[in-house]
């Protein structure tokens, strides 16, 4: 009985690595923009709007990290492998 080949579907391929890392990259750095947005208001705001802004800038880099970090991990094994076969010799 002969090796069975395995037939990977191309459309289900992975983004490259530095596009990837370069979205994150991106999104962790609109991230922190606003925190930094959120600093600066803590100072101009009024007392009770105050306390919403620093809330913000205090967690905020909790969720920019985890937003961040989301990404490859979600891709399945074996997702990409197309189980009917096309053609067949005999």
């Amino acid at each position: 009985m002969a090796k069975e080949k395995k037939i990977y579907d191309i459309t289900s391929a992975p983004n490259a690595l530095t596009r990837d890392q370069a979205g994150r990259q991106k999104r962790y750095f609109i991230s922190m923009m606003i925190r930094t947005a959120c600093f600066i208001l803590t100072v101009i705001l009024p007392s009770p709007y105050r306390w919403f802004s620093l809330l913000g800038a205090v967690t905020l880099p909790y969720f920019a990290v985890v937003i961040a970090n989301a990404g490859r991990e979600t891709v399945t094994r074996g997702a990409d492998v197309v189980e009917d076969k096309p053609f067949e010799l005999n």
